[in-house]
């Protein structure tokens, strides 16, 4: 805005005399030479140049830092505006949407920036390829350009969301994929026809909710797989034994225990999981990738059958030490028929209800504390659980603590003056031993979840890498 004055004493005697107060009043139209357009030219020659003002309207200085997550995060922007041209990429360049170091020499090879009569003008093809990557800015652009847009970006098989505020932007929020309106200055039709609403108007909002959006999502995953995998490793212990003919290692008893009390409330306490330190540069999934992919079930399958086989293994041992091979123990109903036992020992004393308490004892615990390990290092689905530990979701310390002390209460029942309990369970004590014993066949689950997860990230490095030679070409 450029302010001048007149400095001479042609001047009309009534413009020198006019007042500000002349002017609020509405005078002016009623000024006899101001009136009269012909005097305008006139009136404005001499001018002296006072200065130059400019204003600004400027976007929310949160807004570039948002902007810049949305490019890692892999979240393409269309800025959709009716302002001309050179101000639409000025404020693109401002917050981030365009770098600022993009040479305007050649801006339409550079900036993808279009009019929108012009751009619908182009052949299909060229618009389709236009669309597929990078940041775009559409200027002097309709309302009905926005539908237009959408629908290119949905054969494009992109999922598409809109934000508006006024009446004509209905038609395009209510096509989008997700549509948001404004809360504060938004239209009620806009509102009706969106799926989201902005409380705060702030583009930041959208980002934080994007961020959890993808931190529910991965707490449902730890959720499901985990109670998945811990099924996983009941199943095969239960298979393990009875192909090899050992007796059971678990009773229908100890299954309903873990299922109900050791693994509900870890898996509930997965829920409240706090996102991960890399989920805002993890690029979006496909749509109709399933929440349990390929590599996750995979990966549960081997920690599920390590759990399987330490299980069996630590029920195995106890009778290896005391000089029953697994032969014998494969036939053990046929103990004192076709082999006796060792050390004087009779069948009773090995494979008896009592007897096999000790056995289940050892191979309950090992599973409740396998799987009490393996909720601790699910607070993150790829992340190793040194960088993204436990003590990050206290939930998870109270769901995974409060289950194994109750645990521990039927174990040792007898010393708490409840012998029943634990008989009714078909559980003893456990010495210090049993415990360092216990202790070698779960700790390992740690480090097999961990190389697993090594593997994964590997995995979904490599996915990463062939996505963007595919945008690429």
């Amino acid at each position: 805005l450029a302010l001048a004055c007149k400095d001479t004493p042609d001047l009309e005697e009534s413009l020198l005399n006019l007042t500000p107060d002349a002017a609020a009043d509405n005078n002016l139209v009623k000024h006899p030479l101001l009136s009269n357009r012909a005097n305008f030219g006139k009136i404005e020659s001499g001018l002296t140049l006072l200065g130059i003002t400019g204003i600004k309207d400027p976007a929310r200085p949160e807004v570039r830092d948002s902007i810049a997550e949305c490019t890692a995060a892999g979240i393409r922007l269309i800025m959709i505006t009716g302002d001309a041209r050179d101000t639409a990429v000025a404020i693109a360049k401002d917050v981030g949407i365009f770098p600022p170091s993009h040479d305007d020499s050649d801006a339409n090879a550079v900036i993808k920036a279009y009019e929108g009569r012009t751009f619908f003008t182009k052949p299909k093809q060229e618009q389709l390829e236009a669309l597929k990557t990078g940041n775009l800015l559409f200027c002097r652009a309709e309302p009905s350009d926005k539908q237009k847009l959408i629908q290119l970006l949905q054969e494009l098989d992109e999922i598409t969301a809109m934000t508006g505020d006024g009446v004509n932007d209905a038609p395009a929020l209510q096509q989008a994929a997700i549509g948001i309106a404004m809360g504060i200055t938004g239209t009620e039709v806009s509102k009706e026809a969106s799926d989201m609403i902005l409380a705060d108007d702030n583009f930041s909002t959208i980002v934080h909710a994007v961020e959890e959006g993808r931190c529910i999502y991965s707490n449902m995953q730890a959720f499901i797989c985990f109670l998945i995998s811990c099924n996983i490793g009941e199943i095969i212990s239960i298979l393990l034994a009875t192909v090899a003919g050992f007796p059971e290692p678990l009773t229908a008893m100890h299954l309903l225990w873990v299922n109900l009390v050791t693994d509900g409330p870890p898996a509930t306490a997965l829920g409240f999981n706090p996102p991960d330190p890399d989920v805002m540069t993890q690029r979006p999934r496909p749509k109709n990738e399933p929440i349990l992919t390929r590599w996750l079930l995979v990966r549960y399958l081997v920690t599920g059958l390590y759990v399987g086989v330490a299980t069996v293994g630590i029920f195995a041992g106890h009778y290896l030490s005391l000089g029953v091979s697994v032969s014998e123990l494969a036939s053990w109903s046929k103990c004192g028929d076709q082999w006796n036992p060792a050390y004087g020992i009779v069948c009773a004393d090995l494979f008896s209800e009592g007897a096999r308490a000790l056995p289940q004892t050892l191979s309950l615990t090992t599973l409740v504390c396998m799987e009490m390990l393996k909720a601790l290092s699910a607070v993150s689905v790829d992340n190793s659980i040194l960088v993204v530990g436990p003590q990050k979701n206290p939930w998870l310390i109270v769901g995974v603590t409060l289950p194994f002390l109750m645990h521990l209460a039927v174990v040792y029942s007898d010393r708490l003056g409840m012998g029943g309990l634990g008989e009714s369970f078909g559980l003893v004590s456990l010495s210090w031993d049993n415990w360092i014993n216990v202790l070698a066949w779960s700790l390992p689950i740690v480090l097999v979840d961990e190389v697993l997860k090594a593997i994964g990230r590997r995995v979904n490095k490599e996915k990463e890498e062939e996505r963007r030679m595919a945008v690429q070409q």
